[in-house]
């Protein structure tokens, strides 16, 4: 790292643009040059037909274009407009609205969540605590925001969530902070696909709330990243864990990270929500004046025109019922995609961490930067992560990704040799 010269020395950064998005570019530009049959493009998280033509939902664009000019071009409320905070509200729940007082912030996406999850409810240089398969920007976000992260191990010896090294890390924290902050990324897990079970939920739940009255001067605050719920599991399920968070005890806050980019295939919008599911009026009332502050603080307001599109869908069934129409079609193709390489991978032993639903399926190698470069010299684009490669059936095709096991196990095998 160079020392500083004129930015002060904690903000001194590396150059060069985001790992994901210079191989995405990579990957791009070796589709112009070979053509894209030839390339399998597993990189950037987003929805894209067999073609590899961004999916957009007809529903949502055309509501889009239909707005007149000043609902797009106008101002929106430093919280987000008023009905936009009570629909966003019903997006995220649906029919599963937790025990609490439920309030929403509009924020850009669910990064803009995450950003006023850490910054309000940690001080500065506290610990944020992470699974040890994590999406790579809540690093980033944290140090921008002067805090350390910390991970746990994910999974446990039978693959499923590891609630012993949970708790021991929760634990651990308290010891050292006045208050814990948790990120779980669930339903349809980034990078992993993994989805934390109801009863999973039961148990971390009922270790929050005993530890929570047992230190009764200690804050806890659970920040569930929502970014993938609408293509988690069948109707309503993937919601029903919500209800399992109502209730809790005064120094426990849930917050939703809630985006409209994956489930409405608003992307580039920058339409999101921060959600709190408070245990009392008070601590609910002081959610919104602080990250409503933060909003004017940070960037000011949000996109209107998408607010005003998930607003107008949510307030008319015809609307409504085409815009799930198009998610459930593509959520089909989605997990017909995902199961494809699932099968592929266990014909030939290619190891996966636990899969259940999402935009992603996570391979665990020892060496995955160079894993992904010698698929790259096979025109295969896949992201390397710090504990193995990430594979993106969102973006490619089932024949593609019938395919890509194979490639995969072969550049990781070719890895070990050269070590």
């Amino acid at each position: 790292m160079k020392k500083a010269q004129m930015v002060i020395e904690s903000s001194v950064r590396e150059g060069g643009t985001d790992p994901i998005f210079r191989i995405a570019g990579e990957a791009a530009k070796r589709t112009r040059e070979c053509g894209s049959e030839a390339v399998i493009n597993s990189t950037i998280g987003a929805l894209m037909d067999d073609n590899g033509n961004l999916v957009t939902f007809k529903a949502v664009y055309d509501t889009l274009k239909a707005l007149p000019n000043h609902l797009i071009a106008g101002y929106a409320g430093l919280a987000g407009q008023p009905d936009f905070l009570e629909k966003i509200i019903e997006a995220c729940f649906m029919t599963c609205k937790p025990e609490g007082y439920i309030r929403s912030i509009a924020t850009p996406g669910g990064t803009g969540a995450v950003r006023h999850a850490f910054y309000n409810y940690t001080e500065f240089g506290d610990t944020i605590l992470l699974t040890d398969w994590y999406w790579a920007p809540y690093k980033t976000i944290a140090h921008e925001n002067r805090r350390e992260v910390k991970t746990f191990p994910m999974y446990n010896e039978k693959g499923t969530f590891n609630l012993e090294a949970y708790k021991e890390s929760v634990l651990e924290l308290l010891e050292k902070q006045k208050r814990v902050l948790t990120v779980l990324n669930t339903p349809a897990h980034n990078p992993t696909g993994y989805t934390i079970s109801d009863d999973e939920w039961k148990a971390i739940v009922a270790f929050i709330t005993e530890t929570a009255k047992d230190q009764p001067d200690s804050k806890i605050i659970i920040l569930v990243d929502l970014a993938y719920i609408d293509f988690a599991g069948e109707g309503e399920d993937a919601r029903n864990f919500m209800k399992i968070l109502g209730g809790m005890p005064h120094n426990v806050l849930t917050l939703y990270a809630f985006s409209t980019s994956k489930s409405y295939t608003m992307y580039g919008l920058r339409n999101g929500a921060i959600i709190c599911v408070a245990p009392t009026e008070d601590i609910a009332q002081e959610f919104v004046n602080t990250c409503t502050y933060s909003n004017r603080g940070s960037w000011s307001n949000g996109t209107r025109g998408a607010m005003e599109t998930i607003t107008k869908i949510f307030s008319n069934e015809e609307l409504h019922a085409q815009a799930m129409a198009e998610q459930s079609f593509y959520k089909c193709i989605l997990r017909r995609r995902a199961a494809a390489f699932v099968e592929e991978a266990r014909k030939i032993d290619l190891p996966l961490v636990t899969y259940c639903d999402g935009f992603f399926i996570s391979i665990p190698c020892d060496h995955p930067k160079e894993a992904s470069d010698k698929l790259m010299e096979k025109n295969t684009f896949v992201v390397a992560l710090g504990k193995g490669l990430r594979f993106a059936p969102c973006a490619v095709s089932e024949e593609k990704c019938r395919r890509a096991p194979d490639l995969i196990l072969e550049a990781i095998k070719e890895t070990e040799t050269c070590s």
